[in-house]
């Protein structure tokens, strides 16, 4: 009974944590500059990087991915963000890989675009 137990909590676990996320899930993993190419980047350029499980940029704030899927070229992503003083909110962002290597970034509503260049590195 054990053993049955012990497997159900694994099987259980692994559900609930997912596959473990890699580049292959989300080729747009990386750190960019933000409307500027990093090579022209000051300290005022922002950057956002992007991890296979979170976003981190200073428009959005720290944002989880909860979950994402691929749409033709573009990347469709469910988030979860921590704004100033701790709020919470939920949304949806696409990036969109162009030819020349750089992302259209988007907001649920289209009210935020960007064009993210990424970084060497």
């Amino acid at each position: 009974m054990v053993l049955k137990t012990s497997a159900q909590a694994l099987a259980i676990s692994l559900l609930v944590a997912g596959p473990a996320a890699s580049q292959d899930d989300l080729p747009i993993i990386g750190t960019y500059t933000e409307n500027t190419p990093c090579t022209n980047a000051d300290g005022s350029t922002v950057r956002v990087k992007i991890t296979a499980r979170d976003i981190d940029s200073p428009v959005l704030g720290l944002c989880t991915i909860l979950e994402k899927k691929r749409e033709g070229g573009k990347f469709l992503v469910h988030v979860e963000c921590k704004g100033p003083g701790g709020a919470s909110m939920l949304g949806d962002v696409s990036f969109t890989p162009k030819p020349d290597g750089t992302l259209d970034f988007s907001d649920q509503d289209g009210t935020y675009k960007a064009v993210l260049h990424k970084c060497q590195g």
